[in-house]
């Protein structure tokens, strides 16, 4: 009786993952684009710079959660992708002070 597991669906599991955080950045994206776009240049700025996160977001795991390969960031995308998930907190963090002053 063989106790090995089957490789053939950790690739599977692993561009689910990425499609998940694919999804997550972009409906992050959208709300806060929506609650940003009030008008104001402040809410312009944070808008603007929660879309060019997550273009770059988009870049860095779209070979990943597509299947088409790794990325090529030379192994650098999780720190990448980590980096990117907390400009886009501090950019929310700027919407709720933002709404509150």
């Amino acid at each position: 009786m063989s106790t090995g597991r089957d490789p053939g669906l950790q690739p599977e599991r692993t561009r689910l993952a990425w499609r998940r955080t694919l999804l997550t950045v972009t409906v992050v994206t959208v709300l806060a684009v929506r609650l940003a776009s009030t008008g104001e240049p402040t809410g312009a700025l944070i808008a603007g710079g929660t879309v060019l996160v997550w273009g770059a977001l988009l870049v860095l795991c779209w070979p990943r959660g597509t299947g088409t390969g790794p990325a090529r960031t030379g192994g650098r995308t999780l720190p990448l992708v980590t980096a990117g998930t907390v400009v886009l907190a501090l950019l929310g963090v700027l919407l709720v002070l933002r709404g509150l002053g």
